[in-house]
């Protein structure tokens, strides 16, 4: 009996601060990706300063016929760069809306401009990046425990394709 005392006053001055807990202003709001990486909003990509080795110059274009047009070259529209937005997508968990990088055609990004901060949702956006990156489509799995966030993400993410294409 002596010791059941201390061991329950102590046991109660344990939990007071887990009762008093409240989390910070971290623990609020949304996720923004794109805000903590540097700004990369370009349209194009300049050219390389690479050296060139010497190669042997091709023969220069020949000017042509009036009334026809030249062909145009589509290694520059290979070589463009463009960030497209998707929508926001309201999910039960908050509001998730993506970022998609394109180099030509292909994603090469995809951010997240909103999504709740939380830990599921903290957890599943590399791996729905990731995923997006390997399918080059919004035909990704849902990740487990992140099932709303994952749905608002797939909603958004294939309406900036959708609007890209």
């Amino acid at each position: 009996m002596k010791r059941a005392i201390p061991v329950l006053v102590l046991s109660v001055a344990g939990l007071v601060p887990v009762w008093l807990y409240e989390p910070g202003a971290a623990h609020e709001g949304e996720i923004n990706e794109a805000a903590a990486a540097p700004d990369t909003q370009q349209t194009t990509t300049p050219p390389s300063k690479a050296p060139q080795s010497p190669t042997p110059q091709s023969p220069t274009p020949r000017p042509t016929a009036p009334g026809s047009t030249a062909p145009t070259t589509q290694p520059q529209q290979q070589n463009q760069t463009r960030n497209v937005s998707g929508p926001a997508v309201q999910t039960s968990e908050g509001t998730v809306q993506v970022q998609v990088t394109f180099q030509g055609t292909r994603i090469t990004d995809v951010k997240a401009l909103r999504a709740p901060n939380s830990n599921p949702t903290r957890m599943a956006l590399p791996l729905l990046r990731q995923e997006a990156l390997q399918a080059q489509s919004a035909d990704i799995d849902t990740v487990s425990g992140a099932t709303a966030t994952s749905e608002g993400y797939q909603r958004s993410l294939q309406a900036a394709i959708d609007s890209a294409r």
